[in-house]
């Protein structure tokens, strides 16, 4: 059966209900979460102003979902640095690299299932290691665009044994932080390859 190319319109009313017209039923966020997952799509409406609030109900499922034991996927770590970056002037990029973050995942997901089935195999994590490996560089040069003086940049210059590096900007020790998270998964990593090839 082919899907609607138009989305679903449901309605919320002061009631806090929510009404599916397309089939003319009240809905939870629970019925909205299956339709997610089902790929079906659908715009939320205030009822009185008709103003679009599908954000907010989506955040509502998500919020939901976490409060459930077991579901959590938003470790705590990242949602704090989400709140940090709003109003901060990467507040404009964050959006855009969640998407395609989310978007890598969606289509990677497929080769992430088969190699957790494998992790215990002979094969070990070649794949996963790529995908990591090409999330970890795209997360770099996203933040190296915003800072242009970050060490990496220091380390190209070939300042004199005297001289003292640079030090980060404003924000910078987080990045620099993050950098050092990343680098030791990143060595791991690499541990667990030669451990598996060898």
């Amino acid at each position: 059966m082919a899907k609607p190319e138009e989305p679903v319109i449901i309605k919320k009313y002061a009631n806090r209900r929510l009404y599916n017209t397309g089939t003319s039923t009240y809905v939870t966020l629970e019925d909205l979460a299956a339709m997610v997952k089902a790929g079906e799509d659908f715009v939320v409406y205030d009822a009185k102003t008709s103003e679009d609030i599908t954000r907010s109900v989506l955040t509502q499922i998500i919020f939901e979902q976490e409060n459930k034991e077991g579901q959590n996927l938003l470790p705590i770590t990242f949602l704090r640095q989400l709140i940090r970056f709003y109003g901060d002037s990467m507040q404009m990029l964050v959006p855009h690299y969640l998407e395609v973050s989310i978007d890598n995942l969606t289509r990677e997901q497929g080769k992430f299932r088969d190699q957790m089935a494998q992790a215990f195999g002979v094969s070990g994590f070649g794949p996963l290691e790529d995908v990591a490996r090409r999330n970890m560089e795209m997360f770099q040069r996203t933040f190296a665009m915003f800072a242009p003086f970050a060490r990496r940049d220091a380390q190209a210059a070939t300042p004199s044994p005297a001289a003292e590096p640079e030090k980060p900007a404003r924000g910078g020790d987080e990045i620099d932080d993050l950098k050092k998270r990343m680098e030791e998964m990143q060595k791991r990593l690499d541990r667990l390859t030669e451990k598996d090839g060898g």
